[in-house]
């Protein structure tokens, strides 16, 4: 099937707690990985892309591949954009056929940041594509910016309830304790302060940095209106170490169709294992 919108996805995982597990689309390779994934679990899935990952891939191929994956995969598959940083990025993106938005003016003011979305959701609404946006700021590395976990702000619930309100976006990702990246010690959620923001927004919920959060917390998160999660970091790893393996053990090969079969596989079974993790 085409691409589809990640609104009623989201709005079916957030009535329901249950999660959808939105994934870096970094390579055919991972692109590939996510799909069977996916399938293997009968789970709609998101694909997304930072600005700098469909700049390196070139954005003609970047959504050749995805509709391509779109139109063969057995599931549902949306394309998202993620931390887009500008207006222009957003509208590059929605141009070239993403099926859904994050905008991230987490850096700029309050008033500034709701201006910023309020002119994505008006843009992007109309063509039928959801918008998710930032409130607070998440810690760790996302593309070359980087932010110490400890600065990291946490979300106000009653600047969040304001934010969501006079933006009318479709799905909000609050800052509550989890940072983009590797952690550097066990990351400490704040549920309290997740469910307080959900009875305030009541929309589907994001959680960003989820690679390396223990899986009973993800799961937790479940319950105080988290319905899209997203993972990153740790598929990069995986690709990496396997890639690595592999030539530890055939140093002389040079064919891409022989060493990019076991980070594949790999990556498949941590899809499924991530999935598994998001449904209740």
């Amino acid at each position: 099937m085409p691409l589809v919108t990640t609104k009623e996805m989201l709005e079916d995982a957030y009535n329901n707690h249950y999660a959808i597990g939105a994934f870096g689309a970094h390579n055919l390779e991972i692109i590939k990985a996510v799909i069977a994934g996916a399938e293997a679990i009968g789970s709609p899935v998101i694909l997304q892309t930072t600005s700098s990952t469909y700049k390196y891939v070139e954005m003609p191929y970047m959504i050749a591949m995805a509709k391509v994956a779109a139109e063969q995969a057995k599931v549902p598959v949306a394309l998202h954009l993620d931390h887009g940083e500008s207006f222009n990025v957003v509208m590059e993106c929605l141009r070239a056929g993403y099926t859904s938005i994050m905008i991230d003016g987490s850096k700029l003011s309050l008033e500034d940041n709701i201006a910023l979305v309020r002119k994505v959701t008006d843009a992007a609404s109309p063509i039928g594509v959801p918008v998710e946006a930032e409130l607070g700021t998440i810690g760790g590395v996302e593309d070359d910016f980087v932010l110490d976990e400890s600065l990291a702000l946490l979300t106000d619930p009653l600047m969040a309830e304001r934010f969501v309100r006079e933006t009318g976006i479709d799905s909000f990702a609050p800052a509550f304790g989890t940072a983009h990246g590797n952690y550097k010690k066990e990351p400490k959620l704040q549920f309290d302060l997740l469910e307080r923001i959900q009875e305030l927004t009541n929309i589907p919920l994001v959680m960003h940095g989820a690679s390396g959060v223990p899986e009973e917390s993800v799961r937790k998160s479940l319950d105080y209106g988290i319905a899209k999660v997203n993972f990153s970091t740790e598929l990069k790893d995986l690709f990496a170490e396997e890639v690595r393996a592999f030539f530890k053990e055939n140093p002389h090969e040079n064919d891409p169709r022989k060493y990019f079969i076991p980070a594949r596989e790999a990556l498949i079974e941590l899809v499924k294992r991530k999935i598994k993790i998001l449904q209740k």
